[in-house]
């Protein structure tokens, strides 16, 4: 924390929070603060306000008052009461942190408060970040106090002779929290009376201990990551913890461990996932990780009338970033004579055909099971399906691959690949081609 700067403080009331604002005064820091009227506890909850209010003109403080329907926010969005005061709390405070240009939020978590996080992390069962407990900062909340254990807050505020208030809900042993405050601790105190403190001490040296995994995870992710959004899971399986890396990264999409476990145990090409918004599926020993909605949106046909220019109705990526080539969505159709001494393009992304064996109307379409057609070069047909297989061409662009079909539905172009021999120029021949490239 900076002098310079204005600092929010949350103050419910509560003794840790009075005793965060009174440090940071003495500290000579500049700071405002901030209560949150829930309206949960009835009258309760306008004394709090009150206090609040009184101790901040004693202190001289500004105070910044706001009230919430809590109860209405939790029905609206399908929220526990618990994450809709923490969902209108935290909201508002970055609100106002913006609006203030203030540097940061000060809350009063102490090591207490920490101890019991962790603990809860650990009954409903953790990794490595829930043992960690709260970090000192996340973003811009900052907990100045997690050192400090709650004895030490009434002890200064006793020093000070200054009062507080006292949440009735947390003498509540119903609640997971204060069941571990009121219960557990004290049973795990009789046992070592200095738990707090050393779960505290291993909070922090977890914090430590991470750093060192991080590091070592994102090297990994650059062994393992073959693009954006491709993974090798052969090379996946050579790393020291392959089932912890691959968590680690699809826990960042929104699978779970039950997942991550499944998929290190399933290669099978064509296995896949699905998260809230990302499908997860493997083809040929890799990992592809793609929004749901690409994955699960049907390309539309595209009916080509005559020659021109058109453009297709949807973004394509012929999956050449080797080649510099950029998504492309349009497709022009034009129509010149050729002869032994013309020029043919061979782009894969331009199309030349005879145009007198080519019949109008043409349609873009994606693949249809069952799709056959007769590679250039080749004299056989070949399943479209079978064709793609054989270039190991990957299952998420083999989903969005095109084809340019005539008016009897013959494949012409298998789109950025490979055209139909039997639509082809031949070779030493004047003739009228039909030339096609996406631009």
């Amino acid at each position: 924390m900076r002098h310079e700067g204005l600092y929010l403080v949350a103050l419910s009331g509560g003794a840790d929070s009075v005793a965060l604002l009174r440090v940071l005064i003495v500290l000579e820091y500049k700071v405002e603060a901030v209560h949150c009227n829930f309206h949960l506890r009835g009258e309760e909850s306008d004394r709090d306000e009150n206090f609040c209010v009184s101790l901040c003109e004693q202190l001289g403080i500004k105070l910044h008052l706001v009230h919430f329907d809590t109860l209405g926010y939790a029905s609206a969005h399908h929220v526990s009461i618990e994450m809709a005061a923490r969902e209108l709390r935290y909201g508002y405070f970055e609100q106002l942190r913006l609006a203030l240009n203030a540097e940061d939020i000060c809350v009063a978590h102490h090591q207490d408060d920490q101890v019991e996080t962790v603990l809860l992390n650990l009954v409903r069962g953790t990794g490595l970040a829930g043992l960690q407990g709260m970090c000192p900062r996340n973003g811009h909340i900052i907990r100045p106090m997690l050192g400090m254990s709650r004895a030490e807050i009434l002890v200064y505020l006793n020093s000070l002779d200054q009062s507080y208030v006292t949440d009735s809900t947390n003498l509540d042993n119903e609640l997971q929290r204060n069941k571990l405050r009121l219960d557990v601790i004290p049973l795990l105190e009789t046992i070592n009376p200095a738990v707090k403190e050393n779960i505290a001490r291993m909070t922090d040296h977890l914090h430590e201990v991470t750093k060192v995994v991080e590091g070592s995870l994102r090297e990994s992710t650059n062994i393992i990551q073959v693009d954006d959004n491709c993974y090798d899971l052969n090379v996946l399986s050579a790393q020291l913890s392959p089932e912890y890396l691959l968590w680690s990264i699809v826990s960042q999409y929104g699978f779970n461990s039950a997942q991550a476990s499944e998929i290190m145990a399933n290669r099978q090409s064509g296995a896949k996932w699905k998260s809230t918004h990302y499908v997860a599926c493997v083809d040929r020993d890799r990992l592809y990780i793609l929004p749901r909605k690409d994955w699960e949106e049907d390309l539309p046909e595209f009916r080509i009338p005559e020659i021109g220019t058109y453009q297709y109705p949807h973004v394509l990526n012929w999956g050449n970033e080797k080649e510099g080539h950029r998504d492309q969505t349009h497709f022009r159709f034009v129509t010149q004579f050729v002869d032994s001494k013309s020029d043919i393009n061979k782009s894969h992304l331009t199309a030349t055909l005879d145009a007198d064996e080519v019949e109008f109307p043409l349609t873009l379409r994606p693949i249809h099971e069952g799709d056959r057609f007769v590679p250039f070069g080749m004299k056989g047909s070949k399943l479209v399906s079978d064709f793609l297989t054989d270039l190991k061409m990957p299952l998420p662009q083999r989903r969005r691959q095109l084809v340019l079909t005539d008016a009897h539905d013959n494949i012409l172009w298998l789109v950025a690949c490979r055209i139909d021999n039997r639509f082809a120029l031949i070779k030493g021949h004047s003739t009228k081609a039909l030339i096609i490239t996406t631009e």
